[in-house]
């Protein structure tokens, strides 16, 4: 049987080509659209990885019928993400001034220029004067010595507890590290001081109790293999009661290196923080050694710091783990400029004055409260926005000063627009049933962000419902 078509009659219109149902026959060629100088631009800025993952979400939106084939261009530079990178910036608004998760302290506008002109071919190991091989990190080294004069010789590593790892090697490995029972602490993400120590094949000889440690406990405990004494300020916890431990002077005049972690990085006492330890403070006490972190209460970049006797540092420097553990230009960078530039962030939130952060949330709520007023007369529903500024408590997170609550000041919105806040890359706090928004933790540069990333909140939750 012929199935063909008839041929139309004079006058009548031809009868239309079949539609194809299969839409996949649509779609355009990657290369194709890869083509269109629409996307050069974007191929340069990102990459051509992501521009054609991008192109690819488009094409699968073809096959899907949501889109038809000449969108497929638009759709693929709607998708595209702002920077090559998935980590980006979120504006911490949880009252937690280091907050781990969102990557500790913020870095001064300084250590942000310093890490972006070192970010290309730098004099990281070069001496410019002679043409020849420079000293690794020179400048970041005499920063921190200029910082803490009481140490004859500094170090820098990735992080605290590769400082500690490298202590424990170069300086006891298959000896003893006499330690208090108390001060054996968990430093997050599940790993715990007594398993990184041991990891290193020192072996740690306890002593006292979790409560009670006297210099009397760590001299019994002291003999022929000890490596060194090692003090260790709880940053995370604290214990209140019947509680005795040693002094640092008191361990240092045992006849052992003593080292030192102070922890949350103070090079220098801090009266608003009085019971935090410091750097310059255990040296003067007859510390051999002192650990700290630079990414705390420093305000730098993440970084392991030693500080101490010149011939202890030096041995820790020659020591092959060193290399692995040693920081990059970046770093290095980053770390001189928090030392020799202005104040950073967290030093500065730490001395905000509670009245400014009440003043900013109030002008902060007229404002907010004032946009979205305006924004209701365009929603069909009405809907108001309960804004107000509430009295509240941040803390210093990150595993320091614990127990000590700075007063501050909120913008308090429904604890239901905390997602919506999230994919505009701010995070608050959820407290009572609201959601707070605290001040204390964000800089005072950052409010008119903070206010714009709220109305593109409510916006989106409106449209969502």
């Amino acid at each position: 049987m012929d199935l063909r078509l008839r041929d139309p009659l004079p006058g009548e219109p031809p009868e239309p080509e079949p539609r194809d149902p299969d839409p996949r026959r649509g779609v355009p060629r990657t290369d194709a659209v890869l083509a269109d100088p629409r996307l050069a631009d974007a191929v340069g800025a990102l990459g051509g990885t992501i521009v054609k993952e991008a192109v690819a979400r488009a094409q699968g939106r073809v096959r899907a019928g949501e889109i038809g084939p000449a969108d497929v261009v638009a759709a693929a530079l709607d998708g595209l993400p702002p920077r090559a990178a998935s980590l980006g910036p979120v504006l911490n608004a949880t009252g937690v001034l280091l907050h781990t998760n969102l990557g500790r302290a913020p870095l001064s506008a300084a250590a942000r220029e310093a890490v972006a002109a070192a970010a290309g071919c730098a004099d990281v190991e070069y001496d410019l004067s002679t043409g020849r091989r420079g000293p690794r990190g020179r400048g970041a080294l005499d920063a921190l010595l200029a910082a803490c004069p009481a140490a004859a010789a500094a170090q820098v590593v990735n992080n605290n507890a590769a400082a500690l790892v490298l202590a424990a090697t170069a300086l006891a490995a298959g000896r003893e590290i006499v330690v208090g029972r108390g001060e054996l602490v968990e430093i997050g993400d599940g790993f715990r001081l007594p398993d990184l120590l041991a990891s290193t094949g020192a072996r740690l000889r306890e002593v006292g109790t979790t409560n009670r440690t006297t210099a009397a406990d760590y001299a019994a405990a002291i003999g022929p293999d000890t490596g060194f004494v090692l003090k260790v300020h709880p940053s995370n916890f604290r214990i209140e009661g019947f509680t005795a431990e040693a002094r640092v002077a008191d361990l240092a005049a045992l006849g052992v290196p003593v080292v030192a972690d102070v922890g949350s990085g103070l090079l220098a006492p801090d009266p608003s923080l009085p019971d935090e330890p410091d750097a310059a403070s255990a040296l003067a006490a007859g510390a051999a050694l002192v650990t700290a972190s630079g990414d705390k209460l420093l305000g730098g970049p993440q970084a392991g710091l030693l500080l101490g006797d010149a011939d202890v540092v030096g041995r820790l420097r020659r020591h092959p783990l060193y290399r692995a553990l040693r920081v990059d230009k970046l770093t290095l960078a980053a770390l001189e400029a928090t030392l020799r530039g202005p104040r950073p962030p967290v030093p500065r939130m730490l001395r905000a004055d509670v009245r400014d952060l009440r003043a900013r949330a109030e002008r902060l709520a007229a404002d907010l409260t004032a946009d979205l007023t305006a924004d209701r007369t365009a929603d069909a529903a009405g809907r108001a926005v309960d804004v107000g500024v509430v009295d509240c408590v941040a803390v210093v997170g990150g595993g320091g000063a614990p127990g000590v609550e700075l007063a501050s000041a909120a913008v308090s919105l429904p604890d239901g627009l905390a997602p919506a806040l999230r994919a505009q890359r701010v995070v608050g706090r959820v407290e009572d049933g609201r959601l707070l928004l605290d001040l204390r933790s964000v800089d005072p540069a950052d409010d008119a962000r903070l206010r714009a990333a709220v109305l593109a909140a409510v916006r989106a939750a409106r449209e969502g419902n």
